[in-house]
């Protein structure tokens, strides 16, 4: 190798061997041998400890789910927390409609004071501590079940009221049930004299209950209705959550005999009194059966026209706008009411379209006759029974009247 190019040679090594130092100190952090990207990887470490360190660990939970749709109008809506206590709860309509609600006291959870509305959007917004007082936050939203989807049932008697023995709980449902034993499940009834109470329905949409015999007097009954979430039919749930009482006054029973044109009202198994009556004409007889008083009115306009009794001209047969002390016994129009246009009638003959009158005056204001003495005497509930017409047996779901239904044929008609 001449001169000249080994000096080359060792021209290029030195500049080999310069450029690995040079590459070397460009690597070299003061020796502590940590990278750029490792740094990196610290700094973020940091960062996430020191967020969770911030994060509250109460953990809130809003029911019913958000987006939730045809969530019930009574239980559903509740806030409740984990590992913290509630601080504040909001909750507002769509509109901005404030709802009020209960915190409990230890902060682990919140309810509505009262029942929502029914197609209706709420919004709840909710605060939490933990025990470090970091704050958690959660909101949610959700709509109520729609009246097209969903059913109630109304019923009689009303609660805290007084009634007489043969009072059913009746319940007439606003949309029809084809999940009859889930409705009827739903519903119990119990009275204090401890006699058992059987559902029967008479269509999809009435349901009435009783014990096999007349409630015993000064019983008290309760109904139960828990239909909120049963489904009653397809899509059609059932919203109500409600118990009533109502008290069962003494025992009183009036017998109406259409032969002898009399009534006798009897209390606890005593007479009290007898009464001359005119029933329905023999064109028109009153339908025999026991009856039960469903409504009182001191007095009524009574139109033959409205319960089919028409001439030939289409033109009512009777017209009354001043009956008094009048009380139903049918759904298709018996009444057992006062009459101060017959005169010498009562005890005697039976002229009416099918009720049965009792002499009275005109204005319902004189305590003194027959009609004004019956109807104060006498309760939503009570009995009366009529005999010897020539007509047939009053239909059961004619009125208040499954009385007159075998107990065998009652319990056949139980869903449950």
């Amino acid at each position: 190798m001449t001169d000249s190019k080994r000096r080359r040679g060792l021209v290029a090594a030195s500049a080999l061997l310069g450029g690995v130092l040079v590459l070397s100190a460009c690597s070299d952090d003061g020796g502590s041998g940590t990278s750029a990207a490792d740094s990196s990887k610290t700094s973020q470490a940091q960062v996430d400890e020191a967020a969770a360190k911030a994060a509250s660990e109460a953990k809130i939970t809003i029911a019913p789910k958000n987006g939730a749709i045809n969530a019930s109008i009574n239980n559903a809506a509740m806030v409740t927390v984990a590992k913290g206590k509630l601080t504040e709860v909001t909750m507002t309509t769509s509109e901005g409609k404030a709802v009020e609600g209960t915190l409990a006291g230890d902060g682990s959870q919140w309810k509505p004071n009262g029942q929502l509305e029914r197609s209706t959007t709420y919004k709840i917004s909710a605060t939490a501590t933990d025990s470090e007082g970091r704050q958690a936050h959660a909101n949610s939203s959700f709509t109520t079940v729609s009246p097209e989807n969903s059913f109630i049932g109304n019923f009689t008697p009303e609660d805290g009221s007084t009634v007489g023995v043969g009072m059913p709980v009746s319940i007439n449902f606003n949309k029809a049930i084809t999940n009859q034993k889930a409705v009827q499940d739903g519903i119990t009834v119990t009275s204090s004299s401890g006699q058992e109470v059987v559902g029967h329905w008479f269509n999809n949409q009435r349901l009435d209950l009783r014990p096999e015999d007349y409630w015993q007097s000064g019983s008290t009954v309760t109904l139960k209705l828990a239909l909120d979430g049963v489904e009653g039919a397809d899509g059609v749930v059932g919203v109500q959550q409600k118990t009533v009482t109502f008290k069962v006054g003494r025992n009183q029973v009036s017998t109406v005999d259409t032969k002898a044109h009399t009534m006798t009202v009897t209390r606890d198994g005593k007479t009290i009194k007898t009464i001359p009556i005119s029933a329905g004409s023999p064109d028109n007889p009153t339908y025999n059966g026991q009856m039960v008083i469903s409504e009182k009115y001191k007095e009524t306009h009574m139109d033959g026209a409205t319960v089919g009794f028409t001439d030939d001209d289409g033109k009512s047969e009777y017209d009354i706008t001043d009956v008094p002390h009048a009380m139903r016994l049918s759904s298709s129009g018996t009444f057992i009411h006062g009459n101060y246009w017959g005169k010498g009638i009562f005890g005697s003959v039976n002229t009416s379209h099918g009720c049965v009158g009792l002499a009275d005056a005109q204005g319902a204001d004189d305590p003194d006759t027959a009609g004004a003495w019956f109807y104060n005497n006498s309760m939503i509930g009570d009995v009366v029974v009529v005999k010897n017409s020539p007509d047939k047996t009053i239909a059961p779901d004619n009125g208040l009247n499954g009385w007159n239904m075998s107990w065998s044929e009652w319990t056949a008609g139980s869903a449950g």
